[in-house]
C-alpha cells in the first residue's frame, strides 16, 4: 500500500493473505476478498510451513512427517483457493524456519501493499497464526497490516466500505505515521471519521498541566492532524478520554459502531517486547478484541 497523501486514493494492487487454515484465517477471507474487489487488486495467499522440531525423534522421521504436513497443506489451500473464484490471485505454500521470515520473503517478491490475517488473539503455538505471531507481523512488516480478531462481526466488511474510522493516536511520530490511512480511507468512503487521545488515568486531571498535555491541548492536536482541504463529507469528531487506553479505544470503537481502527505501531527493533507506540500490550489487546477489523501502520 503506497503511503497516501491527503487527496489522493489509496492504491492497492498486490495483497498478501497469509492462512494457516484455522478459523480465524477462514473468518478473514471475505475481508481480503473484498478489499481486491473493491481496489482490483490480486490476493497472494500464502501458507507457511513451519517445521515442528519436537515431533520427530529422528531426521527420516521428520522428512516423512514434514512431507505428510506439506501434503495436508496443498489439500488444504485447494479449498482456499475455491472461495477466491471470481478474484486475481495466486496461491503459493512456503517453507521457513520462522512464519516472518519467510512472509517477509514473499511479501517482496510480489511486491504487496497490503498484509491481511486472521488471529485468535491469544498467544500459543507458532502453528497457527496466534496473537505473538500475528503481533511480530504487524510491528515488523514495513506495508501496512489488516488483521481479523475473534471478535470480528461477520458481515461487518461491508464490500471493504467503512462507513465509521476510529484512529487513535498518542501523538508519537509512529501513531501520526497511520493517520493519513485514516484520512485517506476517510475520504475514499465518505465516513465519519472520530479522532482518539486517551489520556492515561495515572495521569490525574490536576497533573495534566505539568505533564504537558491538557484536554484542550489534545483536542487541538487531534484536529491539526487533519488538513483543512481534506474532502470529507463531515467534520472529524475529535475526543479525548481519561482511563486505560486499550479499554477506552475497545469501548469507543463499540460505542461509535465503526468499521475499522487504525493504529501506528512502532518498529520491533530486533525486540518485540519494546513494540508500540501506547504500551506493549495495547496494540495486541486491541487486535485480539475488536469487533471490527484493525489496521496497523509500523511508523
Amino acid at each position: 500500500m503506497t503511503a497516501p497523501q491527503v487527496g489522493t486514493p489509496l492504491i492497492l494492487k498486490s495483497i498478501l493473505f497469509l492462512t494457516d487454515f484455522s478459523e480465524p484465517s477462514e473468518a478473514a477471507l471475505p475481508f481480503v476478498t473484498a478489499v481486491a474487489r473493491e481496489y482490483g487488486a490480486t490476493i497472494h495467499a500464502v501458507h507457511v510451513l513451519v517445521p515442528d522440531t519436537y515431533a520427530y525423534g529422528s531426521p527420516e522421521t521428520a522428512s516423512s512427517g514434514f512431507e505428510v504436513q506439506e501434503e495436508n497443506a496443498q489439500a488444504e489451500m485447494q479449498r482456499v483457493e475455491a472461495k477466491l473464484t471470481g478474484v486475481a490471485h495466486e496461491i503459493s505454500i512456503v517453507r521457513g524456519a520462522g512464519i516472518w521470515q519467510a512472509l517477509e520473503q514473499v511479501s517482496a517478491s510480489c511486491e504487496a501493499d497490503l498484509i491481511v490475517l486472521g488471529t485468535h488473539g491469544r498467544t500459543g503455538t507458532q502453528k497457527m497464526l496466534l496473537g505473538s505471531v500475528a503481533e511480530e507481523i504487524f510491528r515488523r512488516s514495513e506495508i501496512p497490516v489488516l488483521t481479523i480478531g475473534p471478535w470480528v462481526r461477520d458481515g461487518i466488511h461491508c464490500a471493504a466500505h467503512y462507513r465509521r474510522i476510529l484512529y487513535a493516536t498518542d501523538f508519537s511520530d509512529e501513531s501520526r505515521a497511520a493517520a493519513p490511512y485514516a484520512v485517506s480511507l476517510a475520504q475514499e468512503n465518505q465516513s465519519r471519521l472520530f479522532l482518539l487521545h486517551v489520556i492515561h488515568e495515572r495521569k490525574h486531571h490536576h497533573k495534566l498541566a505539568s505533564a504537558g498535555m491538557t484536554v484542550a491541548n489534545a483536542m487541538h492536536e487531534l484536529y491539526e492532524l487533519v488538513p483543512s482541504d481534506a474532502e470529507l463529507w463531515c467534520r472529524p469528531e475529535p475526543l479525548v478520554q481519561y482511563g486505560d487506553p486499550a479499554t477506552r479505544i475497545l469501548e469507543t470503537a463499540e460505542d461509535r459502531d465503526v468499521d475499522l481502527v487504525v493504529l501506528g505501531v512502532r518498529d520491533a527493533a530486533g525486540r518485540l517486547g519494546a513494540a508500540t507506540h501506547l504500551e506493549r500490550s495495547v496494540a495486541h489487546r486491541i487486535v485480539a478484541h475488536a469487533k471490527c477489523p484493525v489496521l496497523t501502520v509500523r511508523g
